[in-house]
């Protein structure tokens, strides 16, 4: 399974490669219980063992995306449904500096969620 996921991130073209590593590093550092796999054929991060948020890249457009599995739950004028009835999506622009306060806020919001029982955890 790590290569695989080693091999979603090395195979994604510049900038985006490199956005995608650094949005991993991101995730991961906020909170001991991420841990991260490969569903889908993308990264998918679970916090306590439950899918919270993927990486993931937009077609069309190439640009990364923070998909947010709760989203419907979470309420920020950057975050969009499109389409979708649960989740939500962060654009970001792989050639800006990132949003990295924007981002961490988000992520804690979304784990938030499961933290204080709002989605509950299989014990």
């Amino acid at each position: 399974m790590i290569d695989q996921l080693y091999q979603y991130y090395v195979n994604q073209e510049e900038p985006q490669k490199s956005c995608l590593f650094t949005l991993r590093d991101i995730i991961l550092k906020q909170d001991k219980d991420i841990s991260e796999t490969l569903k889908y054929g993308m990264p998918c991060f679970c916090y306590r063992k439950k899918m919270f948020c993927y990486l993931w890249t937009d077609s069309k457009s190439k640009e990364p995306y923070i998909l947010f599995v709760e989203g419907k739950l979470l309420h920020h004028p950057q975050l969009e449904a499109g389409s979708r009835s649960r989740m939500k999506i962060l654009r970001i622009n792989p050639t800006d500096d990132l949003p990295v306060k924007l981002i961490e806020s988000l992520l804690n919001d979304a784990l938030d969620l499961y933290r204080n029982g709002i989605i509950k955890i299989r014990s």
